[in-house]
């Protein structure tokens, strides 16, 4: 009797054995087959393919729910409860319905709402933008955001330690892939909620816009001499009260900041227009810049927009061409390119314009009509959609584009993005150092700088955290730069620095509570100024370099507990940031 109850007994194990293996292999396959659906869904969304992406997402679903039901079989639930086995099963089983809620609550409803946008109707146009689409798809995110929020965070309760390699390495890999999914469906949902609301869809928007001129650096990007006020009226861009920052003038008693960052940048940042931005910390211009408009015109604006010509040239790549129409700016530009396009807007706005035209406030003329064009071709209505935010992708990934709110709530969301440019808060990196650029030559020199910058040294002393960030500045001016460049280019000696010479205040940030213990020029020791913003190190020194002379500074950074990969942020110039910012080649503690 015992050998029957025996022999039944193997035979029923066996059985549940080659059941839930059957039902762990559907679970397998039809994960591995949704999966493979997911890089056919990235390629029809960015081909703006609503149909087949709808087609997919419907198959993507088919594979997920089979899935599911595969791990809900009652044998399976049955065997999960018993030790050793079980947590595995347990495991295998969130995945999979993991992957079902995300495909079924986050993808078909996005992909919904995708297909509710018309693309066409969010590019500017002389009738503005169609806002409602984006509107009704806000929710339809903020839903698929939080069903994915929900299963990451279902996924990250489960303990890895003690399950199979089979299924803990699929299990940390899901983690990994819910985890940037939820951060991009995050960005996507606040981008749905607040754009409509910054675009004027409510009611209408006047922001403070700052074009940054790079010729003369400064923190965020270069002085911000061409000024303007844009109305945005559901969609509709229109530029208002053009004017420069030199037109303003002094501010007596200066704006106040906070004590630290007076402290390194001086009380200049509240005193002049074009001194605003000496801080990095753009949520300080922007509020800086609006009071000075406001004490200057009596004007209350909602915000303030800042760009540089490197991201006209972005958008130029999107709008085609324009041409300088007005006859008075025809015949002051007359020796520069009567049509402005990605390729000649650089060179033109931060070079050919000061050679070609002597008298500053007919500069200030042109840069304020070449910007009126610009902004006049958005609107225009003839704008490619995709290829237009690719180009406001690259100028926000690269600095050039900021964007600051006097709504708090507005504020809040943009503080949460590169977009809103702050230096501390949760869109900086644990690890940033940050390399920034202050033009003290009181000039146009900048054009002709090259510069690169790296982490030359990343290792760990005493558990705490060492690195070198290398920065390498050129003057790449002509020889004769004293002669053969206008005297508004070379500053001609005005502010102590000899003309075709470049003196360059620049500054470096730590992670917060990391120390700037030395700084090296040339491979030796020299004084420097250490000062602390937002509880970071910042160390500063100045360097002066004649035409074809370079240098090279290293700041060493100390006692730094954050210990994930270093990121480098920079002040946007002339070039571009991939070829600023250069692959890390750390070497070890001596």
């Amino acid at each position: 009797m015992l050998g029957i109850w025996t022999a039944t007994l193997a035979i029923v194990v066996l059985g549940v054995a080659s059941w839930v293996g059957l039902k762990a292999a559907d679970v397998k396959s039809e994960l591995q087959a949704a999966t493979a659906l997911l890089p056919s869904l990235k390629k029809e969304l960015a081909g703006n393919d609503a149909v087949a992406a709808t087609a997919t997402v419907e198959s993507l679903v088919e594979h997920t729910q089979a899935a599911r039901d595969a791990a809900n079989d009652p044998v399976w639930k049955a065997t999960a409860l018993l030790p050793w086995v079980g947590p595995n099963l347990q495991a295998a089983a969130e995945v999979a319905i993991s992957a079902d809620d995300v495909a079924r609550l986050g993808a078909a409803p996005l992909v919904r709402a995708f297909q509710s946008l018309d693309w066409k109707s969010l590019a500017p146009s002389a009738e503005g933008m169609d806002l409602a689409p984006l509107q009704t798809a806000g929710p339809k995110v903020q839903s698929a955001a939080h069903a994915v929020r929900e299963s990451s965070r279902r996924l990250n309760n489960i303990e890895t330690e003690n399950l199979l390699p089979q299924v803990s390495e699929p299990l940390i890999d899901a983690r990994d892939q819910l985890s940037a999914l939820q951060k991009d469906l995050d960005s996507a949902a606040d981008a749905a909620r607040i754009a409509p609301v910054l675009l004027g869809a409510e009611s209408p928007k006047r922001y403070l816009l700052l074009v940054q001129n790079n010729a003369e650096s400064r923190a965020t990007g270069g002085i911000p001499g061409a000024l303007a006020v844009l109305h945005v009226d559901k969609g509709h861009l229109k530029l208002e009260s053009q004017t420069s920052a030199t037109a303003l003038g002094s501010f007596v008693p200066p704006v106040q900041i906070d004590a630290e960052q007076q402290a390194i940048y001086t009380p200049r940042v509240g005193r002049f227009m074009q001194d605003v931005n000496l801080t990095p910390d753009f949520p300080t211009t922007a509020k800086t810049a609006r009071t000075m408009w406001e004490k200057n015109s009596g004007e209350q604006l909602d915000g303030v927009l800042s760009l540089d010509p490197v991201a006209l040239s972005f958008i130029l790549e999107a709008t085609g061409p324009v041409e300088i129409t007005d006859p008075i700016v025809q015949q002051i530009g007359s020796s520069l390119p009567s049509q402005l396009n990605s390729k000649n807007v650089v060179q033109t706005l931060l070079s050919d314009a000061y050679a070609k035209i002597e008298e500053p406030k007919l500069q200030d003329v042109y840069f304020a009509a070449a910007a009126k064009e610009i902004f006049g071709a958005l609107s225009s209505g003839k704008t490619d959609p995709k290829q237009l935010m690719d180009a406001l992708s690259k100028g926000v990934e690269e600095h050039r584009i900021l964007l600051w709110s006097n709504s708090t709530a507005e504020q809040e969301t943009l503080g949460r993005y590169p977009l809103g440019g702050m230096i501390s808060g949760p869109a900086i990196s644990p690890a940033q150092f940050g390399i920034y650029f202050n033009d003290g030559t009181g000039a146009k020199m900048d054009y002709w700088m090259k510069r690169t910058v790296q982490v030359v040294k990343d290792c760990t002393r005493d558990g705490y955290r060492e690195v070198a960030v290398k920065v390498t500045s050129t003057n790449t001016a002509p020889t004769d730069a004293a002669t053969s460049l206008p005297t508004y280019v070379t500053g001609d000696g005005a502010f102590g620095v000899p003309a075709g010479a470049v003196q360059t205040n620049v500054v470096a940030y730590g992670p917060v509570q990391a120390n700037i213990d030395t700084v090296v020029r040339d491979g030796v020791k020299i004084p420097f100024a250490a000062q602390q913003h937002s509880q970071r190190g910042v160390g500063s020194t100045t360097i002066r370099l004649g035409p074809g002379e370079s240098t090279t500074l290293e700041f060493n950074f100390g006692h730094i507990v954050q210990h994930s990969e270093p990121e480098i942020a920079v002040t946007p110039t002339t070039q571009r940031v991939k070829d600023v910012v250069l692959t890390a080649r750390a070497s070890a503690c001596e």
